[in-house]
């Protein structure tokens, strides 16, 4: 055996020494460890939905308005032969200075923007109110989306014209034949409910008209789609 200077001997000793010792555990803080996970569960989430929502369009006409069973409602397919070309969703050139994920309203021009990156816009086909019944205008964000939401006609709408809202009063369920169609995205301003919504429909050819209580009307193929693509806390710029 060759010979070791007495520093080497401590040296090789001591690791040895070292090596028969077991080592204590670090602590982990249960509390700091579930925040660290959730946060990267939440991180992952954002991704996910940073994908949706800037998925791009397949193109296919037939394709996205095909009929579908959704959540146990059949959705009437529209056929693209018959179907106005402005009112077909696509991708358009848009320049804003709105951050990507916001919603632009249109209600002029009877369109929905929203906003992708790279100056550019999923654009959809709406129906909105006559003059009378147009959401003022400006901004506001979506507090909540619901599939399939319960329809309630405001007191001012009964009021307005019971004899067609008074049986609606106490709600209509969630359907096919609900005027709120598929989806609906609920819009708050300044901490308030503004009782419009962007939603669905079950009057196809309502939309591209001024002809709804007030609301921003889709195509349920479109609303849908769009819902998928916003996240609550969105903005939406009516104008």
């Amino acid at each position: 055996m060759p010979n070791l200077s007495s520093a080497a001997f401590l040296a090789l000793s001591l690791i040895a020494f070292a090596a028969c010792v077991p080592v204590e555990p670090i602590p982990v803080d249960p509390v700091a460890a579930a925040a660290a996970a959730e946060a990267k569960a939440e991180a992952e989430r954002a991704e996910a939905q940073k994908r949706i929502a800037f998925a791009p369009v397949s193109g296919d006409v037939a394709a996205m308005y095909a009929a579908r069973e959704d959540g146990g409602q059949i959705i009437a397919g529209i056929d693209p032969a018959k179907m106005n070309p402005d009112h077909v969703r696509r991708v358009v050139e848009f320049q804003t200075s709105e951050a990507p994920g916001t919603i632009i309203v249109d209600q002029g021009a009877r369109a929905l923007y929203f906003v992708m990156p790279e100056g550019k816009a999923l654009r959809y086909a709406v129906g909105v109110g006559p003059d009378a019944m147009r959401f003022d205008g400006g901004d506001a964000v979506i507090d909540r989306k619901q599939a399939w939401p319960r329809w309630i006609p405001t007191a001012d709408m009964v009021k307005r014209n019971p004899g067609r809202y008074l049986k609606y009063k106490d709600g209509v369920p969630g359907g096919i034949s609900n005027p709120l169609g598929a989806r609906a995205l609920y819009m708050q301003k300044d901490g308030r409910d503004t009782y419009y919504r962007v939603h669905g429909t079950n009057d196809p050819t309502s939309v591209g008209r001024a002809v709804s209580a007030g609301c921003i009307r889709m195509l349920n193929q479109d609303v849908i789609d769009l819902h998928a693509r916003v996240t609550i806390g969105a903005k939406i710029v009516v104008r």
